[in-house]
C-alpha cells in the first residue's frame, strides 16, 4: 500500500517531486483497475499542486459525492453521466489542501445494498465489503493513498476489515455532508481510508485544519474497555480471534483491557438503527422511488418496499430510543479512554452478490461517535479481519491515538 506519511515526508525532503508521487498512482491504476474494478471514472492526468500538506497525494472520491470535474452517478443508471455543477464541501476540503483527485470510486447502488462488481485485492472471489467498496480496495491494492468513504450502516468500517486498510468514520458532523447523496440524515457520516492510522490522522488534519488530530506523544497506558455486542450474535472464529488478538497485544504494551458491559440503553438503541435509517431513506430517495421505480436497484427496492409501514410515531419512538442510548454511552468513557470491538462478523464473504453484514457496526453510527479499523490478523486463508476502536463522542484525536496505540502493539507482534 502507498502511505501517505511516507510520501509527505520525501515531497517534504525533496526525495520524491509531488507529481512523481501522483505519477506512481496514475501507473498503478493503469496496471491494476483493470481487474480490481475499483474506479467508475477516471480524472485525466494533471499536474500536482503546488503548495499544501496534501500536494502530490492522489484521491478516490467514492461516486456519491458530488464532483465538478467529473460525473457523481451514485451506481445507479438513474444518474448515469450525471454532472453536478459543484464539489461536496468535503472534495473541496481536500482540494484545498493541496490533493488531487484521480477519479471516482464504485459504490453500492446509492451507498445500499445492491453490489458493485469491483473484487476484493486479497482474494478477488471475495467481496471487498461496501457500500464504499471502491474506496477500500483501491487503498488496499495500492493504487492511491487515501480514499473517501460513507457509512450509514458499517459502509467505512466493514470495507476496510475486509480488504486491510485502516480507516475512520469520525464523529458525526466532523466532515459536512452536503453534497453527498443523502441516504440518512442522522445517520450519513463521511470517513476516509489509508495504509496506516498515522496517515488517517494527516489525512484528516489537512482536510478540517484542525491539527490536534495529528499524532502526538504516544499513550501510556490507555484505558481499554473490551465489547463484544453480545446482542448482535455471534461472530465468526476469524472475528473472534483478531479481537483476542488485539486486546492481548494492547495489553502486553501496557494498556489496561478489560471486558465492559454495554448499559441497556444502549444495547436498546441497537435494534432501533433500521428504523431511523429507513424511515430517513423514503424521504431522501422519494424523487427516485415514486419517479424511477423501475430503474431502482432490486435490492435497494424490495428494502423500500418492505420498511413502507414505518410511521411518524415510529421514528420519533427511535429517535427518543437513540437518544437514550447516546447519554448511557457519554457516561462509559469516564472509566475508560476507548472501546475494542470487532468491525465485521468475520472475513469477507465469498461471491460478489454480498457486501457483509453490518450489525457490529450500526450501533457505533447511530450514536455519531469516532471509529477507526486497524488491520489485526489475516486469516488462514490470507484475508484480513480487522478490529475497531471507539471514542466518545467528539474524542476524534482519542480514537486515533489509541488505534496508533492497538496498531504499533500489533506490529510488534
Amino acid at each position: 500500500m502507498l502511505s501517505l506519511v511516507e510520501l509527505q515526508r520525501r515531497i517534504e525532503q525533496g526525495d520524491l517531486s509531488a507529481d512523481a508521487a501522483l505519477v506512481r498512482s496514475y501507473e498503478a491504476i493503469d496496471a491494476l483497475d483493470k481487474i480490481i474494478g475499483a474506479f467508475v471514472c477516471r480524472a485525466e492526468k494533471v499536474r500536482a499542486t503546488s503548495a499544501g500538506p496534501l500536494r502530490g497525494i492522489a484521491v478516490g472520491i467514492k461516486d456519491i459525492i458530488d464532483t465538478s470535474d467529473l460525473p457523481t452517478e451514485m451506481g445507479s443508471k438513474i444518474y448515469r453521466d450525471w454532472r453536478p455543477r459543484a464539489d461536496a464541501p468535503v472534495v473541496m476540503m481536500l482540494r484545498q489542501a493541496g490533493a488531487t483527485v484521480v477519479g471516482k470510486t464504485t459504490t453500492t447502488a446509492f451507498a445500499s445494498r445492491d453490489p458493485t462488481a469491483t473484487l476484493n485485492p486479497h482474494h478477488h472471489d471475495r467481496t471487498p465489503g461496501g457500500s464504499s467498496s471502491g474506496s477500500a480496495a483501491a487503498v488496499a491494492a495500492g493504487m492511491i493513498p487515501l480514499a473517501l468513504g460513507t457509512q450509514t450502516g458499517g459502509s467505512v468500517i466493514r470495507p476496510a476489515s475486509f480488504c486491510g486498510v485502516a480507516a475512520i468514520k469520525p464523529s458525526f458532523g466532523l466532515l459536512p455532508t452536503v453534497g453527498v447523496k443523502c441516504y440518512s440524515w442522522t445517520l450519513d457520516t463521511v470517513g476516509l481510508f489509508a495504509a496506516g492510522v498515522e496517515d488517517l490522522a494527516h489525512g484528516l488534519s489537512a482536510m478540517t485544519n484542525r491539527p490536534e488530530l495529528l499524532p502526538g506523544a504516544a499513550i501510556e497506558r490507555p484505558r481499554i474497555g473490551i465489547v463484544t455486542q453480545d446482542f448482535a450474535g455471534a461472530p465468526d472464529t476469524a472475528s473472534a480471534a483478531a479481537l483476542r488478538i488485539a486486546a492481548d497485544a494492547a495489553e502486553r504494551a501496557g494498556a489496561s483491557v478489560r471486558p465492559l458491559d454495554l448499559p441497556d440503553p444502549v444495547a436498546e438503541a441497537w435494534q432501533i438503527h433500521e428504523t431511523v435509517q429507513e424511515f430517513e431513506a423514503h424521504r431522501a430517495l422519494a424523487w427516485e422511488y415514486l419517479t424511477r421505480y423501475d430503474a431502482m436497484p432490486p435490492l435497494l427496492r424490495a428494502k423500500l418496499d418492505e420498511t413502507r409501514g414505518i410511521t411518524p410515531a415510529d421514528y420519533d419512538k427511535a429517535r427518543g430510543i437513540a437518544n437514550r442510548g447516546r447519554k448511557a454511552l457519554a457516561g462509559i468513557f469516564d472509566d475508560v479512554d476507548v472501546l475494542l470491538t470487532f468491525s465485521a462478523p468475520g472475513a469477507a464473504p465469498k461471491g460478489l452478490d454480498w457486501t457483509g453484514d453490518p450489525r457490529f457496526n450500526r450501533l457505533w453510527t447511530l450514536m455519531g461517535v469516532p471509529c477507526v479499523n486497524i488491520p489485526a490478523t489475516f486469516t488462514d486463508g490470507g484475508l484480513p479481519v480487522g478490529v475497531q476502536v471507539i471514542a466518545g463522542f467528539g474524542d476524534d484525536a482519542g480514537a486515533l491515538k489509541a488505534a496508533r496505540f492497538v496498531e504499533e502493539a500489533l506490529a510488534r507482534l
